[in-house]
């Protein structure tokens, strides 16, 4: 369900490529476009990571962004 602080198709194809390039070395249940998902709508709705709704990737795969 894409929330009002979701990416359109638009955006992200052009924050895509300016994401880092990592060897994955297992797969993820997130995609980075999932994870970018929920870090805008923590930013926007200045919740609590623990607060996220369910179907937004927790906290600790924020760290696939970096």
């Amino acid at each position: 369900m894409p929330y009002s602080s979701s990416l359109t198709d638009e955006k992200w194809v052009l924050i895509e490529p300016l994401l880092p390039k990592k060897k994955k070395t297992c797969p993820t249940k997130w995609s980075k476009r999932q994870i970018l998902d929920g870090v805008l709508y923590q930013l926007k709705n200045s919740c609590n990571w623990s607060d996220l709704p369910k179907d937004l990737p927790p906290y600790q795969f924020h760290k696939i962004l970096l």
